[in-house]
């Protein structure tokens, strides 16, 4: 990973060798007791890793972090940005804000008393499950809005199923906006794939209408391949966008203005 922690560092090569390193530029000393072995820029990989060793033992990558370092893309902007990191309860969080370089993101250390081994997934570093890190990024979020946008976001993207992150919701009785992150779930197990689809699906029931169908495969006036966000059978006019997001072949859900040979 190009990143050690001192005590890491001194088993190896013994302390006089790890000083010379750090003199001579050839090593970094990215925090207190870790160090990069390199005296180029940092990679995404050399963050992760420093924000994991400088959080102490047991600490894991959490979050959003987790979710991107497990595939995923195209999420909704966060007001909340940067490296997550969860460690048992029964140790003290370190304060890591003004302990990491200028150029580090911002590093948040959680701490949890829930961190059973079917929610860790081994990786470099260590780091938790998808479906536990959309569930921590969604809790962890500003607004309800940018929480639903990250489970939409994870499911839309075909990494893992609304029933998996249920399932991590059920084990969590005391989780942040747990009424909230169960609706949005069942509302994307019905068929929503974006924050506006579950808006949608709360309207209805909100004024008791029917609830659409989703992703409906049409054809517009040119003969291209479209999919509707959301369609009511039996002549009512179609809602959702049209636009090159939903053309086959391309993403889903993405949400833009029609044209009128959709229609």
């Amino acid at each position: 990973s190009g990143v050690i922690t001192w005590a890491q560092a001194t088993a190896l090569l013994g302390p006089g060798k790890v000083r010379q390193l750090v003199a001579t530029g050839r090593w970094r000393r990215l925090c207190r007791g870790v160090f990069v072995t390199t005296d180029g820029l940092l990679e995404p990989a050399h963050r992760l890793w420093a924000a994991v060793l400088a959080a102490g033992p047991g600490a894991v990558l959490a979050g959003l972090a987790s979710a991107r370092a497990g595939g995923l893309r195209r999420i909704p902007k966060q007001r909340r940005d940067g490296i997550d990191v969860l460690v048992p309860a029964s140790r003290r969080a370190a304060n890591l804000l003004r302990r990491m370089p200028a150029e580090f993101p911002a590093v948040f250390v959680q701490r949890t008393r829930y961190l059973p081994a079917q929610d860790l997934q081994r990786g470099r570093p260590t780091r938790t499950t998808m479906e536990r890190a959309l569930v921590d990024a969604a809790r962890w979020s500003i607004t309800d809005e940018e929480a639903q946008g990250i489970l939409a976001a994870g499911c839309q993207q075909r990494l893992v199923l609304p029933g998996d992150l249920l399932a991590v919701v059920d084990r969590m009785p005391n989780l942040r906006r747990r009424p909230l992150i169960r609706a949005a779930l069942n509302d994307i197990a019905g068929g929503a794939e974006a924050l506006s689809e579950i808006d949608l699906m709360r309207l209805c029931r909100r004024f008791g209408l029917p609830a659409p169908a989703h992703q409906q495969r049409r054809k517009d006036a040119s003969g291209r391949v479209r999919y509707l966000d959301a369609y009511w059978r039996g002549g009512d006019p179609p809602a959702g966008g049209g636009g090159g997001g939903h053309i086959e072949g391309g993403h889903r859900g993405a949400g833009r203005h029609r044209r009128n040979g959709n229609l």
